[in-house]
């Protein structure tokens, strides 16, 4: 059984919208704009990539992703790793060429089903949507959060506001950096 892991950029108050910049957003590229780069804090980004075993996308994340990452060298890895877009709309047509084998998956049974495959862990960048709809469903195995020390006020959101049971997690590693940002990975706790 394979690892569903949720990768995020998440402010303070648990904004993930437009840590690049991504047009739309009030406060758009507020993990470079606002903060002093440290490289250390971004390890666990290339210690993610050579992990995995495929990708997950939401339609959205898949969409701006794909149009930038497949020629950058940062995101080289991800080229050949198998990806996995969810999405009800999608077609083969609307998938780009150049980015190496990508599945269209339109349920989140169908994710369930990918996680009974063989394989590495599957990662999942952005995707705020997806992300909150595979939270509630029980399906996340692991948070990779790269915590920024911001308030963004509005914004998506990585969790659901859904009145649910309680989910235990359980912190199995975590940074502090310079600029205040944090690293924190947790398991789901089952």
């Amino acid at each position: 059984m394979r690892t569903l892991i949720s990768s995020a950029f998440v402010s303070l108050d648990g904004v993930v919208e437009a840590p690049g910049g991504e047009s739309g957003y009030r406060n758009a590229g507020w993990t470079f704009k606002d903060m002093e780069f440290l490289p250390e804090a971004y390890a666990i980004k290339g210690r993610e990539q050579e992990e995995a075993g495929a990708m997950l996308l939401g339609r959205v994340s898949y969409q701006a992703f794909s149009s930038v990452w497949p020629d950058m060298e940062d995101f080289a890895r991800y080229k050949e790793m198998p990806k996995y877009v969810v999405s009800t709309t999608l077609t083969e047509d609307d998938l780009v060429d150049n980015w190496g084998e990508t599945t269209i998956l339109r349920s989140l049974d169908e994710v369930a089903a990918l996680k009974e495959t063989e394989g590495g862990p599957v990662i999942m960048h952005g995707s705020a949507s997806l992300n909150r709809a595979l939270s509630d469903a029980g399906l996340i195995d692991r948070y990779h959060l790269l915590v920024f020390p911001l308030l963004l006020g509005a914004g998506k959101r990585l969790f659901s506001t859904t009145d649910k049971d309680t989910q235990k997690l359980k912190l199995v590693e975590h940074e502090t950096y310079a600029n205040g940002m944090q690293m924190n990975v947790f398991d789901v706790v089952r």
